[in-house]
């Protein structure tokens, strides 16, 4: 009973044993467990229930769309056309009025995408540009078409006839170099006076503004022709 009684009342110093001490890797875990918890606690997010497309809609919207002098017949002629998808498909309320000249496009109680007036007001404009307008409805139909439009002195300044001559290389005789690079782009372009506008995906503008560039610049068509065709091989391989 001595013994025992000695033994607890030692100091450790007197009995001559060590005191343990943690080692750095167990410290170590200890902060990594610390760490992930405090993550996992992080990653956490409050759950929301999905908002009502009634409450998502605030007041409504409208987009209005000049038309230049030489569409207005073009637009009465097609206006059945161009006023059906809108109004149907997209259920928006659309209008011309003949004070501004301009075709109004505007959201309704029924409009249930928010994207759809942004869709019809390209579909229009598309249309305005000089587009047929089963070109211009593929714009309400996929969503990843744009349009681009650019001068042609912003490649190069150019006037009097050397202008008419760089239009007449990107047209064509006939137009056959426009359709060439129509249907191996399959993009659509029109020509308007020193306008050029092209309608497609992002890839295949890109493709048709380098070969009407190279026109521009004086490439002979065959030339161009070729380059475009080594471009569109590498990018049907790609995809």
């Amino acid at each position: 009973m001595d013994t025992d009684k000695n033994t607890t009342t030692e100091s450790p110093e007197d009995s001559g044993s060590f005191t343990t001490v943690k080692s750095k890797k167990t410290q170590k875990r200890k902060r990594e467990h610390d760490m992930d918890t405090v993550e996992h606690v992080a990653s956490k997010r409050p759950q929301f229930p999905p908002i009502s497309s009634d409450k998502l809609k605030g007041p409504d919207e409208m987009r209005k769309i000049s038309v230049p002098a030489h569409r207005y017949t073009p637009l009465k002629d097609n206006w059945l056309k161009i006023f059906t998808p809108i109004v149907e498909h997209l259920q928006l309320q659309v209008r011309f009025n003949l004070k501004t000249r301009n075709v109004e496009i505007k959201t309704c109680k029924e409009t249930q995408d928010i994207g759809s007036l942004t869709k019809a007001s390209d579909f229009v404009k598309a249309f305005v540009l000089g587009f047929q307008v089963e070109d211009a409805l593929a714009l309400i139909r996929l969503d990843e078409l744009f349009l681009e439009s650019f001068d042609v002195t912003d490649v190069k300044p150019l006037k009097g006839d050397h202008l008419s001559r760089a239009i007449g290389r990107i047209a064509g005789k006939g137009g056959k170099t426009k359709f060439t690079i129509e249907n191996v782009t399959k993009t659509r372009i029109v020509l308007a006076e020193t306008k050029v506008h092209i309608l497609g995906s992002f890839q295949n503008i890109k493709m048709a503004r380098t070969a009407i560039c190279n026109l521009i610049l004086g490439s002979p068509p065959s030339k161009v022709y070729g380059n475009i065709r080594v471009v569109a091989s590498r990018s049907a391989e790609r995809f």
